[in-house]
């Protein structure tokens, strides 16, 4: 198939079009470049089956492909809050542009959406069907309504139009091509701990993330895309790790994965920051069979190791000059 990836050079993104193009698609990279990275798909630019265009979602475009999967939009708030009417141009615009070409050569469309559209909940572990608690004009809406709104136009363009729609609500995922300055925990936590710098827990360190490795969550949504029949494949599907950690817990594990004895430094929690965060799976497993399997300690293991290598690039160990005397 002819494949449309938008935010393909992104941290998923890529990802995902390496998965593709291991399977013998043609995938169309579309990317603008505010948070993806030219080198996360640099192994694939002489590719005979990859295509990248630098392009913003929010401008129409027209091409002739057989599934689209709409990654683009910066996901950590560092970046979705630089410019927040950006961020809802992306997920709202966006959106709609992709719809309309899905529409018009009748490709089947995947939305990524987020675990952000819970907010702060107050069911927990989150099915697809609690609607969530989210704050409607906090400094984070941008992100969380931008993607409800974006589930709405999923929804409404297949009962309208009758697009072939698919909505994934991704939970935190970490692996290589994390960005170092995105914000997340885990890249954070790895960051500083490589630096030799004090760990930052944002609150008491209690609150809690479950955390998917990338080649897992890619997995489920490669399944999502092309699950041919449900009663519910047009609706949101979780795709995540259900095992919880605590802010201090997850400090520990990256201490001991890079080796050192982590300082934790406590600061004020950002607004509308989630006490918890965990993905009731049933539909996952019952409509894709999907499950996450790489443990933590792998996953996080691997993601070590690309920002260790990143950092010793950045960082090249200074060349002893010798004197004879």
């Amino acid at each position: 198939m002819r494949i449309l990836v938008t935010g393909g050079a992104g941290f998923l993104g890529s990802h995902l079009c390496d998965r593709l193009i291991g399977e013998g698609h043609e995938v169309l990279c579309l990317d603008n470049f505010f948070t993806g990275r030219r080198e996360n798909v640099m192994h694939l630019l002489d590719h005979p089956r990859f295509e990248l265009v630098r392009h913003d979602v929010t401008e129409p475009i027209l091409l002739e492909v057989d599934q689209i999967y709409n990654l683009a939009c910066p996901a950590s708030p560092v970046h979705y809050q630089y410019n927040p009417v950006k961020t809802v141009k992306t997920n709202v615009m966006g959106t709609i542009n992709m719809l309309g070409l899905a529409k018009r050569v009748r490709a089947r469309i995947l939305q990524a959406s987020t675990s952000e559209v819970y907010g702060d909940p107050e069911v927990h572990p989150q099915p697809e069907t609690y609607w969530g608690n989210v704050n409607p004009i906090g400094v984070r809406s941008c992100y969380d309504e931008g993607k409800r709104l974006a589930e709405t136009l999923m929804m409404d363009y297949q009962r309208q139009n009758r697009v072939d729609t698919r909505i994934i609500r991704i939970f935190n995922t970490y692996g290589p091509r994390m960005l170092e300055d995105d914000g997340r925990v885990v890249s954070n936590f790895i960051v500083q701990a490589l630096r030799g710098d004090e760990l930052t827990i944002y609150g008491d360190g209690n609150q809690t993330r479950s955390f998917c490795y990338v080649a897992d969550l890619i997995e489920g949504m490669v399944r999502l895309m092309n699950v041919a029949d449900g009663a519910t494949l047009h609706e949101p599907v979780n795709v995540g790790n259900d095992h919880e950690f605590t802010m201090r817990e997850l400090a520990t594990e990256i201490g001991l994965a890079v080796g050192v004895e982590p300082k934790i430094r406590f600061c004020a929690l950002p607004a509308d920051d989630p006490r918890q965060r965990r993905p009731d799976l049933t539909r996952a497993k019952q409509l894709l069979g999907w499950a996450p399997s790489v443990p933590f300690k792998d996953g996080i293991r691997r993601t070590v190791e690309y920002f260790a290598k990143r950092f010793e690039e950045q960082h090249p160990p200074l060349t002893q000059t010798a004197h004879n005397e």
